[in-house]
This record gives C-alpha cells, sequence and structure tokens, in this order.
C-alpha cells in the first residue's frame, strides 16, 4: 500500500480554529451571527409580547407602594409605545446570554484553548450578574429614587404619572445597572488573559470616574437624585473592579512562582 492510499488523519480542531481567515470570512462570519442573534431576539420579543400584561402589572409595584395605583395613559399610541418599552427591555435581557455566547463564537478562533474555556465559562456568570444588577435596581434603587421624588413633589403638585413616564424612568435607572454589574466580571476576565493590570486601573481612576459621572447624566432622568442612585453605584463598581483585579493578578503571580 502506497502512502497515497493510506488513510489521512483528519485535521485537528485546534488547527483548523486557528487557521488565519480573510476580513471577508470573517465579516461573513459576524454577519451570520449577528442574523442569528437578531433573530433570537424577535423570537424573545415575541414571547415577552405575549406575556406583557403580566409583565407590567408585576413592574407597577413600586407605584402601588408609593400609594399612587396604576399609571395613566394618555392615548392609544402611549400603549404601544409602552408595550414595546416593557417587551423589548425584557427581550434584551432574554437575549444577552444568547448574543455572549454568539459573540464567544466570533473570538474563539483567535484565541488559545486555554482562552476559549476561560471565555466560555463566563456566559453563565455575565447572564447571572446581569441578573442580580437588575434585581437590584428594580428592588432597591428605582423604589427608593421614585418614592423619594413622589414624596417630594406632593408637597407642591398634584402628581399623575403616565404609564409612558413611570416605564421609562424605571428603564433609565435598571437596565444601565444590570449592565454596569458586568464592569467586575469584565475586569476578571481581562485580567487573567493579561489584557488589564490592576496598575492601568489604578492610573485611570480619575479618568474613569469623569466618565462614570458622564454616562449617569446621560442615561437618567435631568435631576440630582437620579444622578446619583446610578452614578454612585457605578463607582462602587469600579473600584470594586479594582480589587477584583489585584486580588486575580495576585493569584496569577502566585502561580507563576
Amino acid at each position: 500500500m502506497t502512502d497515497t492510499d493510506r488513510p489521512q488523519p483528519e485535521p485537528d480542531r485546534k488547527d483548523s480554529l486557528d487557521t488565519p481567515q480573510s476580513l471577508v470570512e470573517h465579516l461573513a462570519e459576524l454577519r451570520k451571527l449577528l442574523i442569528q442573534t437578531l433573530l433570537f431576539f424577535i423570537a424573545a420579543l415575541a414571547v415577552c409580547f405575549t406575556f406583557v400584561d403580566h409583565i407590567l402589572h408585576w413592574l407597577e409595584w413600586p407605584a402601588y407602594r408609593a400609594g399612587l395605583g396604576r399609571p395613566t395613559v394618555l392615548g392609544a399610541g402611549e400603549v404601544v409605545r409602552v408595550y414595546f418599552m416593557v417587551a423589548g427591555a425584557a427581550a434584551t435581557g432574554i437575549t444577552l446570554p444568547f448574543a455572549l455566547f454568539q459573540m464567544w463564537r466570533f473570538v474563539a478562533p483567535g484565541l488559545t484553548p486555554r482562552e476559549r474555556r476561560i471565555a466560555l465559562a463566563y456566559i453563565p456568570a455575565g447572564a447571572a450578574v446581569f441578573v442580580a444588577g437588575v434585581a437590584f435596581g428594580y428592588f432597591f434603587v428605582f423604589p427608593l429614587v421614585f418614592q423619594f421624588l413622589i414624596r417630594l413633589g406632593a408637597e407642591e403638585f398634584n402628581i399623575q404619572v403616565t404609564a409612558a413616564n413611570y416605564f421609562g424612568f424605571m428603564m433609565n435607572i435598571v437596565v444601565p445597572l444590570g449592565l454596569i454589574s458586568e464592569l467586575p466580571l469584565a475586569t476578571m476576565f481581562l485580567t487573567r488573559l493579561g489584557i488589564l493590570t490592576p496598575a492601568f486601573l489604578g492610573k485611570m481612576r480619575k479618568y474613569a470616574y469623569l466618565v462614570l459621572v458622564v454616562v449617569g447624566s446621560m442615561i437618567t432622568p435631568p435631576d440630582f437624585v437620579s444622578h446619583l442612585s446610578v452614578t454612585v453605584p457605578m463607582i462602587l463598581l469600579y473600584e470594586l473592579s479594582v480589587s477584583v483585579s489585584k486580588w486575580v493578578w495576585k493569584r496569577q503571580q502566585q502561580k507563576q512562582d
């Protein structure tokens, strides 16, 4: 039997993943993953629309707690806007784990096997941290800020809260807190890969504070209490990220020694 007749070994998956791809192939793969993520989001949005009445009833709890009852709707157009707002936010949360997995699939060919395992392990943790951040914003930050503003305005005004204002105010606080809660986890991941260091995070602290204050002002309604309710947790999360980076960096140094 000649060498050409012998069965050739199948190419190793690692080698196939590490093979350089052209820019066109990368863009085609990215387009495919984005389309899949969009389709998943549309499916999640359809499911959320099916149960949007139950979601709205659950989200009205802080309004009842503040003594206002159900928010007011000023027209049919506002009903549609509120439905899309709430269902879209819920669908975004459902889509997040799938989007993180798609992101991992896109960057996996450029990572080492160790880096792939690390990145894949962070996907469920990232989804759990997002849910925890949203829960913290919904059960603690939003009711505190909302009740404070209602009591402050009740001394001088007859307060009537519209559904669009109520749910928009809620989403501006809850969703950013869920996303920013990912900061310590992302810092841990990047530190393990050697991309971030505690020294760099400490050096960038004053610039990071400035960026966080600007972001907090942009994503919240134009009042001082709302700014503080989002900016202060973001600054605390940044400091937690610095501590996490120091811990991960120290452990890696000990392993190397």
